[in-house]
């Protein structure tokens, strides 16, 4: 089988100083989604679904959470070759530098990569959400000849400006690229499209990062050219005269999840009656981690176009329009609104529970009579009773000890203590 002979590289990412404070204690691929899953399942999801089960994740930034996923989730037979490995940045006699980008990443992977054999390289990124057949992006690879082929997605004229735009000529090789042209520039950078695609006014390819590269190419173009350290930036551009790089169209449901704002938005749009991106189908659902959790218990509550992950406890008065992750605990007459809580790592005993009580400090979760809306609530924070936080554009970006505003969005940092009858509005 042709799978067989590919190796998937998911990126992970720099600092990722966006979605601060969510990447303060973690990766970006290692970031909750959707309340029980991690950014790093969907590009491993497809993977599996079309059958790529040899994957390195490749990271340098606080990678001790992504690790301890990777390691409880993704366990395949002792019989078959099938892997999902970390690879963090390392120092070595021939290199004492971090990833500089993501080409210099795969760069400094090289001598872990080619442990194995290969003779496509799928190279992904761990922060995007997306369905995608990469049999399909193969096999239009292999049968067309291409040497290096891109995922493109028709994008607006008024969204071209923020991607990388390919041109494509008939046969769909790429005849030129431009990194975010200014829109003076997008005159002449139309691309064939569908029929549905260009009913939407989508006329432009943009490149969603997304590549596969012939083995022997990328390693020639990867050693030859040192200095080149990004491959949106660097190695496609230099490539395009040069090889047969195909653009592959891709029409489905994409999101780069790079900041705050989008991250935020992409989780609540999960709510959606019928959203873009549905979790609840029976052919490729997304992986992750299995865990022995007990059902929600809600007592109480009006719930309207919302998610409700497993083990919670809610004694909440309304949920609308957000998604509650697992081991979630609301109070007692608390509204909460457009918020996505991200749940915690464990329960807390009566015994804590009470300890805490005693002492002043809220339980792990959401007190009584608050009214918390667009708001990211991280891992195990803890936030007091009557509560009024209240998100929305007219708040200024700014950082405190336990909460950001980004985009018109509060983020209560991870572990953070929230008083009782704190206000952000």
């Amino acid at each position: 089988m042709i799978n067989k002979k590919v190796l998937a590289i998911i990126l992970g990412g720099g600092q990722g100083t966006r979605l601060f404070p969510l990447t303060e204690k973690r990766s970006k691929p290692a970031v909750s989604i959707a309340g029980k899953y991690r950014l790093v399942d969907i590009p491993i999801s497809n993977c599996i679904h079309c059958d790529i089960k040899r994957m390195f994740v490749l990271t340098q930034f606080n990678s001790a959470s992504l690790n301890r996923h990777i390691k409880n989730t993704y366990r395949f037979s002792s019989f078959s070759d099938a892997f999902v490995d970390i690879l963090a940045a390392e120092q070595t006699p021939d290199n004492k530098t971090w990833f500089q980008g993501t080409a210099d990443a795969v760069r400094q992977s090289i001598h872990h990569l080619l442990n194995h054999e290969f003779e496509y390289a799928l190279i992904l990124s761990g922060d995007q959400l997306y369905r995608m057949d990469f049999d399909d992006m193969l096999n239009d690879h292999i049968n067309k000849g291409a040497e290096i082929s891109i995922a493109t997605l028709p994008v607006k004229a008024k969204e071209a400006t923020e991607f990388g735009i390919l041109k494509t000529d008939e046969q769909k090789f790429i005849s030129s690229f431009i990194e975010k042209p200014s829109a003076d520039k997008l005159p002449g950078l139309e691309s064939e499209v569908s029929d549905e695609m260009k009913n939407e006014g989508r006329h432009y390819l943009a490149s969603m990062g997304i590549y596969i590269f012939n083995k022997q190419l990328l390693l020639d173009l990867l050693l030859s050219n040192p200095d080149a350290i990004d491959f949106g930036k660097e190695i496609i551009p230099q490539s395009i005269d040069k090889h047969k790089v195909l653009a592959y169209q891709y029409e489905g449901y994409w999101t780069d999840i790079g900041n705050v704002g989008a991250f935020f938005e992409a989780n609540i749009n999960l709510t959606d009656e019928v959203p873009e991106f549905d979790l609840f189908s029976s052919t490729d659902s997304v992986l992750t981690r299995p865990r022995i959790l007990p059902p929600s218990k809600i007592s109480g509550t009006s719930l309207n176009r919302s998610m409700i992950a497993e083990g919670c406890i809610i004694n909440a008065k309304e949920i609308e329009r957000s998604v509650i992750g697992i081991r979630s605990r609301i109070g007692k007459d608390t509204v909460i609104k457009s918020t996505y809580m991200i749940g915690s790592n464990s329960y807390q005993d009566i015994a804590e529970l009470t300890k805490n009580k005693n002492e002043g400090i809220p339980a792990i979760g959401v007190g009584d009579g608050c009214f918390i809306s667009n708001t990211i609530i991280d891992k195990d924070a803890r936030i007091g009773n009557n509560v009024h936080i209240e998100g929305g554009e007219h708040l200024e970006n700014r950082e405190e000890e336990t909460y950001v505003i980004k985009e018109g969005v509060v983020v209560i940092k991870s572990r953070s203590v929230i008083p009782d009858g704190f206000v952000i509005k």
